[in-house]
């Protein structure tokens, strides 16, 4: 299994009228902890875009477990509990800065050739920066 992990400080813009992370942007946290953990992996989105290879989300769950509130200091938990084939499975946990575990969240994305529009396996790139991760 991979894990990492990424700090992101709320933002009063991120919050509701009670000063709490508005419930939409736990998607945008996600997206902010699966992005970096790409990256500490070697292999950015940026870079699988530029060999023809999007990852659309298929599916995203959340668990509101504690309010995030403006200007914590968040700790988003990433990890990619097995390996992927043309899916890959993301599964967060949101700390406060107290270590508070506030949310859970897991998306799923599905790799798709950017040509055909198409399902594809994981990029063989991908799948070679994983193998450290996933051996017995």
């Amino acid at each position: 299994m991979f894990q990492t992990a990424v700090k992101v400080r709320v933002r009063y813009a991120e919050t509701d009228q009670m000063g709490y992370v508005y419930y939409g942007n736990y998607a945008t946290y996600y997206e902010v902890g699966r992005v970096e953990a790409l990256r500490k992996i070697g292999l950015s989105y940026k870079e699988l875009e530029k060999r023809g290879v999007m990852m659309p989300v298929l599916d995203s769950q959340s668990k509101f477990l504690k309010p995030g509130k403006y200007d914590e200091l968040l700790t988003i938990k990433v990890k990619i509990p097995e390996k992927p084939r043309a899916r890959i499975l993301f599964e967060y946990d949101i700390h406060n800065e107290s270590g508070v575990l506030i949310h859970q969240g897991k998306t799923t994305l599905v790799f798709v050739n950017m040509d055909s529009g198409r399902p594809v396996r994981t990029p063989k790139e991908l799948e070679n920066l994983l193998i450290p991760f996933f051996e017995d």
